[in-house]
């Protein structure tokens, strides 16, 4: 079995912090070949305005051409009806008019405003998990007893996906997005994720129910395909819980360590919007979103890049960039502030934000008021270092 790839300098961490050569390198040129945790050459872009520059230009820099270039070295092979099928659906993907199409269906679904429909479930999601908690009594993991349940449970009901199931696509989840399993594992993961899905797509074809993923048979069931909607239903599932879970979870770690700021999020209701826009920026738990290839000569901080370019963007960096906030390495929840790349930019920033920045807002008072006593216990949190989505995979706190 082939051994697991090199976690590349983009993805790597000290504890809350991007690894110290990117932010030299941010210092710097700004910009560097490295290879990719799949073999492949890549520029990284460090900087914040670089990066914004890369994510707001889908002609100059596309998502669909780097998965149309075929496989990267060591890669098993795949059939083209295959990737054809992978493929499909996936807005990560896709670049214009193709990207527009499916997320033109979606949108509807992801507003403020039908979020905030959602609002009174999730907070009966975040207070039962917290009883239990409680029930239980410390010490408690509150990754897996908290941060993980919640988004799953909200994300499961949003789409249709029956939550006895989780502990199944949690499983296969964390194997597609950990780079310390070989490549052949992360690619069965990922199929045995699509034929689950393929299974619920199918019952509700047959019987489409009040979720999302009735909705889009009912409603687009003649513009989608079933693989498209095998990718869709596979994409948001996946991000649905991945994300938020490792935000709530490290977003905890690092308040505990900030006791001030702490108090100020359980005890000032007012704050608690900005302190999340806060966290986003300063944890970044997405490393890099999808590589970009580059269709045409251009430039970038300086660098020529040639057509065919395989483009990373170093998300962590960028939200530290001063360019974007004055003492950037420092948390501060008091000054909050939209404007950072924690979700992506342009076309494809984040369909889920609304909803990931709503469970954040209820779930971490909820935790902190509940528990004023909040406290780690030394020596327990371990760091998910070889995922694709940076966090936590356990974390013990008492009270």
């Amino acid at each position: 079995m082939a051994a697991a790839p090199m976690v590349p300098i983009h993805m790597q961490r000290a504890g809350f912090d991007p690894a110290p050569e990117l932010a030299e390198l941010r210092a710097g040129k700004g910009i560097k070949r490295i290879r990719t945790a799949f073999g492949m050459e890549a520029w990284v872009v460090t900087r914040f305005a670089d990066v914004r520059e890369v994510l707001s230009d889908p002609v100059r820099f596309s998502n669909a051409r780097l998965q149309e270039a075929g496989r990267a070295p060591g890669l098993p092979p795949v059939s083209p009806e295959e990737r054809a099928r992978q493929l499909a659906g996936n807005l990560l993907a896709a670049d214009p008019p193709e990207h527009t199409r499916l997320r033109r269906m979606l949108t509807p679904e992801f507003t403020v405003r039908r979020m905030r429909r959602l609002e009174p479930r999730i907070r009966e999601i975040v207070d039962e998990h917290l009883d239990a908690m409680e029930r239980h009594g410390p010490p408690a993991d509150l990754v897996a007893e908290f941060a993980l349940p919640v988004p799953s449970l909200v994300i499961c009901e949003l789409l249709g996906v029956p939550y006895a199931d989780r502990a199944e696509f949690q499983a296969r989840s964390n194997r597609q997005l950990d780079l310390s399993h070989a490549v052949e594992d992360r690619m069965r993961a990922a199929r045995e994720s699509r034929a689950y899905m393929a299974k619920l797509v199918a019952g509700a074809q047959a019987d489409p129910g009040e979720d999302m993923l009735g909705m889009l048979v009912r409603e687009h069931g003649d513009d989608l395909t079933p693989d498209e909607l095998v990718g869709i239903a596979s994409l948001l599932l996946l991000a649905g819980h991945e994300t938020t879970a490792n935000m709530l979870g490290l977003g905890t770690l690092a308040l505990l360590r900030h006791p001030d700021q702490l108090a100020m999020v359980r005890d000032e209701p007012e704050r608690v919007d900005a302190a999340v826009e806060e966290l986003l920026r300063w944890l970044s738990i997405v490393h890099a979103g999808t590589g970009k290839m580059a269709t045409v000569d251009t430039e970038i901080a300086g660098q020529r890049i040639a057509a065919g370019d395989l483009v990373m963007c170093a998300l962590p960096t960028a939200n530290r960039d001063p360019e974007l906030r004055t003492h950037p390495d420092a948390l501060d929840v008091t000054r909050g502030g939209a404007g950072h790349v924690a979700f992506g930019h342009g076309i494809h920033h984040c369909l889920g934000a609304p909803l990931a920045r709503m469970e954040m807002k209820i779930g971490f008072p909820a935790l902190l008021r509940r528990f004023p006593g909040l406290a780690e216990v030394p020596g327990t949190a371990e760091f998910r270092s070889f995922s694709i989505i940076y966090g936590l995979t356990s974390l013990e706190v008492t009270w």
